[in-house]
């Protein structure tokens, strides 16, 4: 009998994921809370609970060839380092090319993973997934959780004593999309890591 797997997300890890299971004679169902796959890389004007949020700027930090997957390369006419939205382009090539859209239920979110009182014997798992109001629940052989580790944010706010009193706007940088409404203000950003340059860089030049 075939092995069904139940994986959870359609962003990067969740289309490689898919795609493997298809290549090893498994029988996967992909479950995305979104509209579309691509995941992290998918622009939003509004910052969504349970979701990843990215900034309209974002581009990404390594070449194209380190980007791609391997068993798919970008094409020669794509940019060295691409904006998100035409990492989104390569991602819907890759399904399309693959076959892997037939297998995600978009809108779809999963309410619960769950072993099986049998699982010691059988090793499966219960999904509850709800889609438009309306529950479901399906059995798995596996479950892989491709949800990424941006969903949600790191805000240490105990670290800053007295930010209760700031009378001035402080936020995480999850919930940032443009410059424009920085321009003429002091701004001060915490953390230099990729996203702390990136704004530092971006609201700069407002």
């Amino acid at each position: 009998m075939v092995k069904t797997v139940a994986v959870i997300g359609a962003g990067v890890s969740g289309l490689a994921s898919l795609k493997c299971c298809l290549d090893e004679g498994l029988e996967p169902t992909c479950y995305e809370r979104g509209e579309d796959i691509g995941g992290l890389w998918n622009f939003t004007e509004t910052v969504e609970d349970g979701r990843a949020s990215i900034y309209k700027s974002v581009v990404t930090n390594t070449s194209k060839e380190m980007t791609c997957y391997s068993d798919y390369p970008m094409p020669a006419r794509f940019p060295n380092f691409l904006p998100n939205y035409k990492l989104v382009e390569y991602f819907k090539m890759y399904a399309k090319h693959f076959d892997l859209f037939k297998h995600i239920q978009f809108k779809t979110i999963v309410q619960s993973v769950r072993k099986r009182p049998d699982f010691s014997t059988t090793g499966q798992w219960d999904v509850v997934t709800e889609k438009d109001g309306k529950q479901e629940s399906a059995i798995f052989d596996a479950v892989l959780v491709c949800t990424g580790h941006h969903v949600e944010p790191y805000y240490p706010l105990d670290s800053f004593p007295g930010i209760e009193k700031f009378k001035g706007q402080y936020f995480h940088s999850k919930e940032y999309k443009y410059p424009d409404k920085f321009k003429g203000k002091k701004v001060l950003i915490v953390g230099m890591g990729n996203t702390g340059t990136d704004l530092a860089v971006e609201i700069g030049r407002a």
